[in-house]
């Protein structure tokens, strides 16, 4: 994997990976930043976000639950001091489907937190990371 980051001015840059799909990152005003675009540690949260997000989809696709959305509403917190890395990160999972068990949204938030989300595991390192989740009944 290769990706090139490229500065744009002031303390924003452009980030393109193999994909080709750009994403602009910027700085807050308060360091010296014109509020371009995402900050690169909400990037970090957005990723991992996407990564656990698809690996739960997956796996209550192949249990055959009928999923019609979902959703993970991440909340974290940095270290006070540099480098502020996260501390504690806590993904909320809501998952709206017709007759979804819980025990199969456990399990697949379980193996993407312990087996295959790479973004979860590697921020691990650093970070308390929890779950939790809701089902919500669709007609």
């Amino acid at each position: 994997m290769k990706a090139e980051v490229k500065w744009l001015g002031g303390r924003a840059f452009e980030g393109t990976p193999d994909s080709g799909h750009s994403v602009i990152m910027d700085s807050s005003p308060a360091f010296g930043g014109e509020d371009r675009g995402v900050r690169p540690m909400e990037l970090l949260l957005l990723g991992m976000g996407g990564c656990t997000s698809i690996d739960v989809m997956n796996i209550l696709e192949k249990s055959r639950q009928d999923v019609s959305g979902c959703v993970a509403e991440i909340s974290a917190d940095r270290a006070d001091e540099d480098p502020k890395v996260f501390v504690r990160i806590h993904v909320h999972f809501k998952v709206t489907g017709r007759n979804v068990e819980a025990k199969r949204v456990e399990r697949a938030i379980e193996l993407s937190a312990e087996k295959y989300c790479s973004a979860s595991i590697m921020l691990g390192k650093t970070a308390e990371i929890t779950h939790d989740f809701e089902i919500i009944e669709s007609d």
